[in-house]
């Protein structure tokens, strides 16, 4: 008997996660939120062009996205706090369509601009609530597991949807790009509704309480180390599509093969990310970092060769990617009290980094600094990541999980 992607049998629970419907239903939503997220990496020179501005200007799009999630992440965690968690995700994905909506028929940088901070509402919030549906519906042992799998959905964004996406804003106008992923989020909030069960209450705790309890060090300090994963990858990763053009020399067309590298990349170290997180989160992070530092040293080095960029960025993508579930879970077992807030807050942190790590790209390149010589920008604050693990372990009470 199949029941919330668990396995009764013979008296005993067994893990199907990956036959779990509501798993991936949400999955199906990751998918569509994150190939709202990453696809306009892929249409920077496109949608440069149409506006009149230039590349880093068009890549404040990236950072507009991400300070849209910190900004309401909170706000909308307060205000779907006691909704029905399905009721919940059902509004966000409104939220989503509306963004989209905007963005395919924005006239003006500016009003693109507001759509994309629209989009980014439901973002947080979304992820946040999901996360916990997906850890409430696997045994204490999978957890990590079953959080991976439904970011699963944002990193086949990369492998698929930012790839063709990128393909159909190029043949067809970015604005296209948009159009399908309003079609993703229609399709999405169908899975919700025909698969994710309703009876799951929102928190019953105290909203004060919950922001009390977020105040704690051992709940902020894995939220800090999520904003500097990400400020490591988005450094580099914003400006990935004028880096492969310009620096490693590959055609619009190779771009979309390389993106599909970095996607795949990025789906192989979430799920190995999440497996070896249940078995040991420190050791998980520690090798994460360390082996992502190395490796966007290596990609800064490599950068002027087609075959090693391609190899370097699927190690860079696997790597940036097996920290997120891990963080995930560390943020949501160490606020056992607000796992609404503190999951949702945590996806606040994560796109801090996008916009921080897009903006010091941006600033870095308008100083003059070329495009191959970015990722050692994310190379230093991977290591100011690593710093603030092996900090953790000096304090117990930080990871007692």
């Amino acid at each position: 008997m199949l029941q919330c992607g668990i396995v009764l049998q013979q008296g005993r629970m067994e893990p199907a996660l990956l036959f779990s419907l509501p798993i991936l239903a949400l999955a199906v939503a990751s998918f569509g939120i994150g190939t709202t997220e990453f696809i306009i990496m892929g249409l920077l020179p496109d949608v440069a062009h149409s506006f009149s501005v230039t590349v880093p200007q068009a890549g404040y799009l990236v950072s507009g996205y991400a300070m849209g999630v910190v900004v309401g992440a909170p706000l909308v965690a307060m205000a779907t706090a006691r909704l029905p968690r399905k009721t919940a995700l059902l509004g966000l994905m409104a939220v989503f369509l509306i963004g989209n909506l905007g963005c395919a028929l924005a006239p003006s940088y500016s009003l693109l601009m507001v759509a994309r901070v629209v989009t980014a509402f439901a973002h947080g919030a979304f992820f946040g609530i999901g996360a916990v549906v997906a850890r409430d519906l696997a045994p204490r042992e999978r957890r990590a597991q079953a959080i991976a799998l439904m970011f699963t959905g944002l990193t086949l964004a990369n492998v698929l949807g930012v790839p063709l996406g990128t393909a159909l804003g190029q043949a067809a106008g970015w604005r296209m790009a948009f159009w399908a992923v309003v079609g993703i989020g229609v399709l999405a909030g169908a899975a919700i509704i025909a698969w994710v069960p309703s009876g799951l209450p929102g928190s019953r705790n105290d909203l004060g309480s919950e922001f009390r309890a977020l105040g704690r060090w051992p709940v902020l300090l894995p939220m800090l180390i999520s904003t500097l994963a990400s400020v490591s990858l988005f450094t580099t990763f914003t400006y990935i599509t004028p880096f492969l053009e310009e620096v490693t020399g590959f055609s619009p067309h190779g771009v979309t093969g390389a993106l599909l590298a970095v996607g795949l990349g990025l789906t192989i170290g979430n799920l190995i990310g999440g497996r070896l997180a249940d078995r040991n989160l420190m050791a998980t992070l520690i090798g994460s970092f360390v082996g992502l530092a190395a490796v966007l040293g290596l990609l800064s080095a490599v950068s002027h060769s087609e075959i090693a960029t391609i190899l370097a960025l699927v190690a860079w993508g696997a790597l940036a990617f097996a920290l997120v579930s891990p963080l995930q879970i560390w943020v949501l077992e160490a606020a056992t009290d607000a796992p609404n807030l503190a999951s949702t807050l945590n996806q606040g942190a994560f796109n801090l980094g996008n916009a921080a790590g897009a903006w010091m790209g941006g600033a870095a390149l308008s100083a003059g600094v070329g495009y191959a010589r970015l990722p050692l920008l994310g190379a230093a604050i991977a290591v100011l990541g690593l710093g603030l693990v092996l900090t953790a372990l000096a304090r117990p009470a930080c990871v007692a999980l």
